[in-house]
């Protein structure tokens, strides 16, 4: 196997990883939010051309993979940031001061008693070492950036 080969399973890898993570954490109950959920995009989008990338040589895919770490990286960043306070998020998934951010889809909805509550996305909850999915998400984007520029330039060479 080739240096490039090994470079884009390692970075298709770890979004996988990553993904799997993401919904088996739901699965026992860490619901995500809006913007955990968009986060999750951009890795099916770098799985996508890591499975391109084994079957047709060339930067492109690489760089692709690349591109699609970086979206998930960059809405992980502005994620953080709206998760400490440090700037405002979507009005959508983001106390507002107008109530309607503690109100679960039953307070809105009449017989939507099996609906769960709106998770904000300014809410900060601590997942491992003091940071949330979101700050791993980022720290792991910038790992998987590095790994598809580098199987990039591996398979010019």
């Amino acid at each position: 196997m080739t240096r490039r080969n090994r470079l884009v399973l390692t970075a298709t890898a770890t979004s996988t990883a990553l993904l799997v993570g993401a919904y088996v954490a739901e699965f026992f109950g860490w619901e995500p939010c809006a913007m955990c959920l968009w986060q999750r995009w951009p890795h099916f989008a770098a799985i996508v051309a890591g499975l391109c990338a084994l079957a047709i040589q060339g930067p492109v895919f690489p760089l692709l993979g690349a591109a699609a770490s970086a979206t998930t990286g960059g809405i992980a960043i502005f994620h953080s940031g709206v998760e400490r306070k440090w700037w405002d998020g979507p009005a959508s998934c983001s106390g507002s001061g107008d109530g309607l951010g503690a109100m679960s889809g039953d307070a809105l909805l009449p017989g939507g008693a099996d609906l769960a509550p709106l998770v904000m996305c300014d809410t900060l909850q601590p997942f491992l070492f003091g940071l949330t999915m979101a700050n791993w998400n980022a720290l792991f984007a910038l790992f998987q950036i590095f790994v598809w520029i580098s199987a990039a330039r591996a398979g010019r060479s």
